[in-house]
């Protein structure tokens, strides 16, 4: 299986102007930019969107394994703070902090803690931090 994610890019980096989407269509040709990244302004950047897949496929995870353990959650609520940092050689995302909020009866905190520590290891995004990532290129005349 294989998703689709799109980025249309044009200008400078500081002056140009892009845009974001997915093969779902839950986004279509949203705004990034610059400005939205490093400055505060109105569009998205690449490390909410990150955040947002991390957060999304760890909570997926996460229910998944509580049904194998016999449990339902009454709510997961993730939320992944990523850090963008300078670096020498440009800027890297050196670490992402899960927050989860869960109600989950008849389970106890160390119970959904060890089960969450294996969803943080194991959804796929977590597992993509650490791939090895291939690349195409096509120069257009």
């Amino acid at each position: 299986m294989k998703k689709f994610g799109k980025a249309v890019w044009h200008g400078g980096i500081k002056d140009g102007k892009g845009a974001i989407s997915t093969e779902s269509g839950a986004l279509v040709e949203a705004s990034y930019g610059f400005a939205a990244r490093f400055d505060g302004k109105p569009g998205t950047n690449p490390e909410e969107l990150l955040g947002a897949a991390h957060a999304g496929c760890f909570t997926m995870a996460l229910s998944g394994i509580l049904g194998e353990a016999g449990l339902t959650a009454e709510l997961l609520e993730t939320t992944a703070e990523v850090s963008l940092v300078k670096v020498a050689d440009g800027w890297a995302i050196p670490a992402v902090h899960l927050i989860l909020r869960a109600r989950v009866p008849g389970a106890d905190r160390a119970t959904v803690v060890a089960l969450a520590d294996k969803a943080k290891v194991g959804c796929p995004v977590s597992k993509l931090l650490k791939a090895d990532i291939s690349l195409d290129v096509e120069v257009l005349a």
